[in-house]
């Protein structure tokens, strides 16, 4: 890869974020593009906010727009389930791609974020977190 930026992927598609807080209880953040080690910050920040802010009941990632994502997107996704789960903010991923399906089904992420979150005032069980495939 001669000519290219330590880091750069050939044919690499920017990150595109949007957050959608028409409901502020359930926002929904919308990806498009590249989710790797040099547009995944963001994300990760954002997504911390929303999930450690304690005012959403739910936070969900639609993924449907993804074309690429590397071991640290697939890090901020499960940074994301981790924040939710030990604050009791249900996690779940809309609209996934089936390349990412088979990467969350290979890694063993896709059974993590089936595990529900624990609101801090319910039972155990009672806020889910799911994700689901598209095409």
């Amino acid at each position: 890869m001669i000519g290219m930026l330590r880091g750069e992927r050939a044919g690499a598609v920017p990150l595109v974020m949007r957050v959608d807080v028409v409901d502020p209880v359930r926002p929904v953040v919308t990806v498009g593009g590249d989710l790797d080690f040099q547009t995944s910050g963001s994300l990760r920040a954002e997504l911390a906010r929303l999930l450690d802010g304690g005012a959403a009941a739910r936070v969900t990632l639609d993924v449907a727009g993804l074309r690429f994502i590397d071991s640290t997107g697939l890090a901020v996704i499960v940074h994301a389930w981790r924040v939710g789960h030990e604050s009791g903010t249900a996690f779940d991923l809309r609209g996934t791609p089936p390349f990412l399906a088979t990467i969350l089904e290979v890694t063993g992420v896709g059974e993590l974020l089936a595990r529900p979150a624990a609101r801090p005032d319910t039972a155990w069980g009672a806020a889910d977190a799911t994700w689901e495939t598209t095409g």
